[in-house]
């Protein structure tokens, strides 16, 4: 009666590789430990031999799955259909490639299964995309001994912020917008969680915003608003549930009875300016836009925007995530760019930086 034939072990690869079984342990399980050549001759053994580590077994030995959590709270699909978010995700992807890990997507819905839901993943580390300070997601994340680290905020003790100066940033872009005094009205991301759609004015909005990067960008338009001599408690405020080229030009649309002639619409993102042009470019031909993230698609426009280089905080990010101990600089520079988009090889023109 025929016998199963014996399982190949790493100690057999080490051995037609010529290796220690150390050696050939790290050629899996930490590659950037050894040297090319002996990791390529530890591959070529394990070919050979019909090898094939136990990713399971592997895992409970070491305590490790070799996967990083991107954490979203924002609908799964917008991190495909959302442009900067796909750049994001391309920063973290690349890191997870560089470093041999894998990526795994933890979705949340806002209910109450949600700070399960993120704690049960098999990972071994965090990236949130910015969120709410009130998301039980962050509490439970910062009390977890897996390292986390979250774009935008906001900041929480025991997990590392990778952000802009979203007020210095948001400041001199509306500063700049406000030099030709048009009449401004503003497109804002969601106050809070319920991502209500809501038309205001900057008297009615709340003095405290759950969501960081939004309250920051509202409090630097409304410091250049007024110091160009206006009253933020009568600028028109449309505030969307999502960022959405859709919900621009909703929220535009929304606006119309309260645009003067040549207005400036002032939006938190490129995304958000380009439904705001669409809906408006017929009734209002001259009107100007304020956007953010300099995206070719907006820099095609002349949208004026801030630089913000996702892919680069997605790539921090994952770094952090993965090593903590990481020294790196976490706060990313912006500056405004302005007219049409650069010829390939030059720079953005820019009007202010931090």
């Amino acid at each position: 009666m025929p016998t199963n034939p014996r399982r190949v072990t790493l100690k057999d690869v080490a051995a037609r590789a010529g290796v220690s079984v150390m050696t050939a342990s790290y050629a899996f399980n930490r590659p950037s430990r050894v040297a090319a050549a002996t990791r390529d001759r530890v591959h070529r053994a394990a070919d050979e031999l019909g090898y094939r580590p136990d990713a399971v077994g592997r895992a409970l030995k070491s305590g490790r799955t070799r996967q990083l959590g991107v954490v979203f709270s924002e609908h799964l699909t917008y991190a495909f259909d959302d442009p900067q978010a796909a750049q994001f995700l391309a920063g973290v992807a690349e890191v997870c490639v560089e470093q041999d890990q894998g990526l795994t997507f933890i979705p949340t819905r806002g209910d109450a299964a949600d700070t399960g839901r993120v704690l049960s993943a098999a990972v071994d580390g965090f990236v949130l995309w910015t969120t709410a300070d009130d998301d039980p997601v962050l509490a439970a994340v910062a009390g977890d001994p897996r390292p986390a680290v979250v774009q935008g905020g906001p900041a929480r003790e025991g997990i590392a912020c990778v952000t802009q100066d979203d007020y210095r940033a948001a400041h001199a872009l509306a500063a700049h917008g406000l030099r030709d005094g048009r009449p401004p009205v503003v497109i804002s991301f969601p106050l809070d969680r319920d991502r209500e759609h809501l038309v205001t004015t900057g008297a009615n909005l709340p003095s405290h915003i759950p969501f960081p990067v939004t309250g920051a960008r509202l409090r630097g338009f409304r410091a250049a608003i007024e110091q160009a001599g206006l009253r933020w408690t009568d600028i028109p405020v449309a505030v969307v549930a999502r960022n959405t080229q859709q919900d621009g030009g909703a929220a535009a649309r929304a606006l119309v009875p309260h645009l003067s002639p040549g207005p400036l619409v002032i939006a938190m993102s490129d995304e958000l300016a380009l439904g705001a042009h669409h809906a408006l470019r017929d009734t209002f031909p001259d009107a100007a836009y304020l956007g953010w993230d300099a995206s070719p698609a907006g820099r095609r426009l002349g949208i004026t925007s801030v630089t913000n280089p996702l892919r680069d905080q997605g790539r921090l990010c994952a770094r952090l995530a993965l090593d903590p101990a990481l020294p790196d600089d976490r706060e990313i520079p912006w500056a405004i760019t302005t007219g049409p988009a650069p010829a390939a090889g030059a720079g953005p023109v820019t009007t202010a930086a931090g």
